[in-house]
């Protein structure tokens, strides 16, 4: 099937189901820049919080160390404390609030950036 043709051979439903989303409409990419310039494609839906494409980007970084036969732990409180999701000059701070609020949309990209250690 042409659709499926992106994903890789173990792939999981929740990953057929975001291709089928994605298809029809319900859902949009956010492509999620690192410190160290590596992008994630990152499947929502549509109507997506803050918290929703955090918790989107955690199982995408679990799935994909888990495939790379990666077993590191990481600490996404951690991660959640020491930075921010950076959008088009403002930081992603309310994790109730959706993504078009903030003007994300379908393919924008959105980075990670370091907090400022306040003291």
């Amino acid at each position: 099937d042409p659709l499926l043709q992106d994903l890789p051979p173990q792939v999981t439903l929740e990953e057929v189901n975001s291709m089928i989303a994605l298809e029809h409409g319900q859902a949009m990419v956010v492509y999620v820049r690192r410190a160290d310039d590596i992008v994630m494609p990152i499947v929502v839906v549509q109507d997506a919080t803050v918290l929703q494409l955090k918790e989107a980007i955690k199982r995408y970084v679990v799935l994909k160390q888990s495939r790379a036969g990666d077993t590191q732990h990481l600490s996404w409180k951690y991660i959640w404390r020491r930075f921010w999701l950076y959008f088009d000059n403002q930081k992603l701070t309310e994790d109730g609030k959706c993504l078009k609020e903030y003007g994300i949309r379908n393919k924008c990209e959105v980075t990670f950036v370091k907090r400022l250690q306040s003291k």
